[in-house]
């Protein structure tokens, strides 16, 4: 086995890069127990970083997508569902941890 990376054309690239992105959307979707805080505290983003990037992608191609159906395709239902459902308030530590490492993008 080689230790170079085959040559890769673009399209099969964009279909490996979108599998890699349904297996952690889905990992996250199955993690309800993971709130966003502890992702923005430990990895610097979180499921809101998610769809916020997705919905700019999809500007930068032209389709006009809203902050809600965006959050509904990563979250896997509707965000205000998804937050009643599964997200806790933040405690005191988790609050100033996010202070402390808050991401700037």
């Amino acid at each position: 086995m080689s230790d170079t990376a085959p040559d890769i054309d673009p399209q099969m690239r964009t279909e490996l890069e979108a599998a890699v992105f349904r297996r952690p959307v889905a990992h996250l979707r199955e993690r309800t127990d993971v709130q966003n805080i502890d992702l923005m505290n430990l990895a610097g983003f979180c499921r809101n970083c998610l769809s916020n990037w997705y919905r700019n992608a999809a500007g930068e191609k032209g389709l006009g997508l809203s902050k809600e159906a965006a959050r509904e395709i990563v979250y896997g239902m509707p965000y205000g569902e998804w937050k009643a459902k599964y997200q806790s308030e933040a405690n005191a530590e988790q609050k100033a941890a996010f202070e402390t490492s808050k991401p700037s993008h």
